[in-house]
């Protein structure tokens, strides 16, 4: 089965419109990725202040894979989003925590 990756990012609300144009503009960044299956950008409704970046993969070496490739080029320079140091935007986000699962049901809509 798959594992999920939450990525769980801290964002003041005046940082929320820079967040979600930031992942607006990435989008693609990672939907070519072996392994990769599937991505959400969940938005706070109930007065938190933490999105939620959603990715499902086929394999947990599936995800090293990214985070040392593409993800690791993106963040450091080497792809898209800028590099680190002079003209790098500040993050959006003020704190952020990885959370790792392994899916052990699933279920989709029954068709008919």
């Amino acid at each position: 089965m798959s594992i999920v990756k939450i990525n769980a990012l801290t964002v003041p609300a005046e940082q929320r419109e820079v967040l979600e144009q930031r992942f607006a503009s990435r989008a693609g960044a990672v939907e070519g990725s072996d392994g990769f299956e599937w991505f959400e950008l969940l938005r706070p409704v109930e007065g938190i202040d933490q999105y939620l970046v959603y990715t499902r993969w086929r394999s947990e070496e599936d995800f090293q894979a990214w985070m040392e490739g593409p993800m690791k080029a993106a963040h450091q320079g080497g792809g898209q989003g800028g590099g680190e140091g002079e003209g790098r935007p500040k993050p959006a986000a003020s704190a952020s925590s990885v959370w790792s699962f392994e899916v052990v049901q699933q279920a989709a809509p029954k068709k008919g």
